[in-house]
């Protein structure tokens, strides 16, 4: 049975060694240690027993605003709905705090959809998310991610 909680800074190791390989590969933007206990509140894990087989964090940009970032799910965990259940979390934590709109930039479009987010121009972005984030990505400026946001 999965269990979902938020992050204590006990589980900073174990999130960096499962998003490691995504990281590597340029899908997910690399979090220093410090960046993510920083944020520490932001994050929502999954175990199955004491396993950490996926999280996301719930990104405040404005008293209007938040992201979806960081979304992963282990390997062999994938296709079981681990994923959208960390994201519904973090969207009624959103709702909780007032936030009216969550955005994601992700490269799997369907899965957001199947959401209720909408795709949106990439120049909608604050530009605040541009300089803050998308200028680390090892992709930058040329950036295949769709841009998609809720309405909460």
């Amino acid at each position: 049975m999965i269990e979902y909680r938020k992050a204590y800074l006990s589980d900073i190791e174990s999130m960096q060694n499962l998003i490691q390989p995504e990281v590597e590969s340029g899908v997910i933007l690399p979090r220093s240690n410090d960046e993510i206990a920083t944020n520490i509140r932001s994050y929502m894990l999954a175990f199955d027993k004491e396993v950490l087989v996926g999280f996301c964090a719930l990104h405040v940009h404005s008293y209007t605003l938040a992201e979806i970032r960081s979304l992963i799910v282990r390997d062999g965990y994938r296709a079981k709905h681990i994923g959208s259940k960390i994201v519904k979390r973090a969207l009624d934590e959103a709702a909780s705090l007032g936030l009216k709109q969550v955005l994601a930039l992700t490269y799997k479009q369907s899965f957001f959809e199947n959401l209720g987010f909408i795709e949106i121009p990439k120049e909608s972005l604050p530009d605040h998310k541009i300089w803050a984030d998308c200028i680390k990505c090892k992709h930058f400026p040329i950036c295949n991610e769709i841009s998609l946001i809720k309405n909460i």
